[in-house]
């Protein structure tokens, strides 16, 4: 059996990371959720729910991943595979079984969850992320032959992988930084359609324009910057 660990940044979801934790398979050895300066009861509850709960006083998605992750290279043994899950409850945790197969069965690298429209439920991605993802896309299949459709933050990956990507981003470049490694480095890869419905609480990203804005500039500083490194 392979070990897989779950790492979930969490920021204010309190209402939520019960509902997350809850519906992850037990195929999973350990869920690790990283309280990204939260105010509110998200730590109490992710522990009452079974996680390990770690906490990153610094604001920003990348920020809690880069946490989630040192603390999984302390460890003695070392995880087969990653997965990254929102602890929002937009994701549909079961389907994590979904986006580790192709890495399992077929020995793939990297699993993107693609937030396809068929299974969006109505409202649960705004007009500029819909946007966003088109344009990051698109441009991402312009500069470097990628199939990708999604920036989607529900992924799994190779543990080793992961390590030999190199993450840095702090804040909302984490996903598209991801992508963009992924396929300069060659790491064999697909997407699994997932399911997607709206969120509990409001987006701490999209539910703002100046986090809409952010996320965007971010995206785009990423994909030029790889766009001309030679």
């Amino acid at each position: 059996m392979a070990n897989i660990k779950v790492i979930i940044p969490a920021y204010n979801e309190a209402d939520s990371i019960g509902l997350v934790i809850k519906d992850i398979p037990n195929v999973v050895n350990e869920i690790i959720v990283v309280s990204n300066n939260s105010t509110d009861h998200t730590e109490r509850n992710a522990k009452q729910a079974g996680a390990t709960v770690l906490s990153e006083m610094r604001k920003g998605y990348g920020y809690a991943c880069l946490k989630g992750m040192s603390y999984v290279a302390l460890q003695k043994e070392t995880p087969d595979i990653i997965v990254f899950l929102d602890g929002d409850f937009s994701d549909y945790p079961e389907e994590l079984t979904k986006l580790i197969q192709p890495i399992i069965e077929n020995d793939l690298d990297f699993v993107v969850g693609a937030r396809v429209k068929t299974l969006r439920e109505k409202g649960s991605m705004t007009k500029p992320q819909i946007f966003g993802n088109w344009l990051a896309t698109s441009l991402m299949r312009l500069f470097f032959g990628s199939k990708f459709s999604d920036l989607g933050p529900f992924r799994a990956i190779k543990y080793d992988k992961l390590l030999q990507l190199q993450m840095e981003d702090k804040t909302y470049g984490w996903t598209i930084e991801m992508q963009l490694k992924a396929l300069r480095q060659k790491l064999k890869y697909t997407e699994v359609p997932v399911n997607y419905r709206n969120r509990i609480g409001v987006s701490k990203v999209s539910g703002t324009v100046k986090g809409a804005i952010f996320a965007g500039v971010k995206i785009l500083g990423w994909i030029f910057k790889y766009s001309f490194k030679k």
